[in-house]
This record gives C-alpha cells, structure tokens and sequence, in this order.
C-alpha cells in the first residue's frame, strides 16, 4: 500500500497528517500533482488498485477507510469506507480470483480519456503549480483559475489553490459543496 498526498506545499504541508496517522506503509508527497494527473483524479481520498505486474485492476474510485455520513448545511455527504476497506482484505485475499477485481473490458468501460478541455485544464493547472513554487502567486493564481473554469468538477485543482489562502478555504469549499444540489461529492462507490 502507498499513500500520496497530492499538496504543492510539500513535506511541511501534507507531512503532518501523515506523522499524525501513524502510518505503517509506504508514504510520499507529490509536489507536482503527478499521481493525479496520470490516473485523472478529481477528488480525494482516491484509491487505484494495481497488482504485482503492474495492471490496473480497479480505476479511480473514492476511498475512504470508515463509512461517512454527515450533513453539511442540509446537504449530505456520505462514502462507504467500511464496505472499500472489506473489498481491499478480499483483494489481499483473493488477488486476481477477488470479486472485487475488474476485467480489463470493465476496466476500459470506466476510464474515459479526457476532454480537449480536461487536458488543456491540467496543463493550466500545472502552470499554476510551477509558478507558485517559484513564488509568483498571481500568476499561479491565473493559471489555476483558468484550470478550475475549464474542469470544475475537479475538487483537487480548488483544493490546491484554496490551501495557499487557508482563512477562506473552509468557506469556498462549503460554497461550491453547496451549489452542487443533487450531485454527488463522490461519485458513488460501485461494490458488490
């Protein structure tokens, strides 16, 4: 198991929840969002499995270790952790003969490229973290507001730029949770 925090801030902004987890496994900072940006992730926790030969055996999906269900606002948020974590022990269990593992047709069925916007907004983004760990914050701000208006649904992309201003962050992400309406925050967890 590897975990990685997808932060610009680094080692001194992600670190401290990975010393306060006391984790047990393989632990890494990723400064460049590359992780996110090879596996198309919008949203975190995210979980990809991927087995000893180094085949994806179940894409992108929310993965959280503790079921969820809280109401921000009249608004609920929910993820089925408990049922995630159960499904990795059958994986760990079972490896290719887990029925929780997806053929390479489901596999397929599940990951769709990225738009011609998609791509152009992880090319922004990643401008904006380039330029904010060269200091310039407005034109980093610039690029990452070109990212978010491209691809909104990127929770990820507002998350990064919302760090770096941590006296609004709270208040922006419970703006745009709100204006969801019927959307789901994670898209919902699709086990047996």
């Amino acid at each position: 198991m590897i975990s990685a925090a997808q932060d610009s801030g680094g080692e001194e902004a992600a670190g401290k929840w990975f010393d306060k987890a006391n984790c047990t496994f393989t632990e890494i900072v990723d400064e460049n969002h590359t992780i996110s940006a090879l596996y198309n992730m919008v949203n975190v926790p995210t979980g990809v499995w991927i087995d000893e030969e180094g085949m994806i055996v179940r894409p992108n999906e929310t993965a959280y270790s503790s079921n969820i269900k809280i109401n921000l606002g009249g608004k609920e948020l929910s993820s089925r952790g408990g049922d995630y974590v159960e499904a990795i022990r059958d994986w760990v269990a079972n490896g290719a003969e887990s029925k929780y593992v997806l053929s390479a047709d489901e596999i397929a069925k599940q990951m769709k490229p990225r738009t011609s916007d998609q791509a152009m907004a992880e090319a922004y983004f990643q401008l904006g973290v380039h330029f904010q760990s060269t200091g310039d914050e407005t034109l980093a701000n610039t690029y990452w507001e070109k990212a978010e208006s491209l691809r909104p649904e990127s929770w990820n992309y507002h998350r990064q730029d919302w760090s770096f201003t941590p006296s609004e962050a709270g208040g922006n992400w419970m703006k745009k949770f709100q204006a969801l309406g019927d959307e789901d925050y994670y898209a919902p967890l699709e086990l047996e």
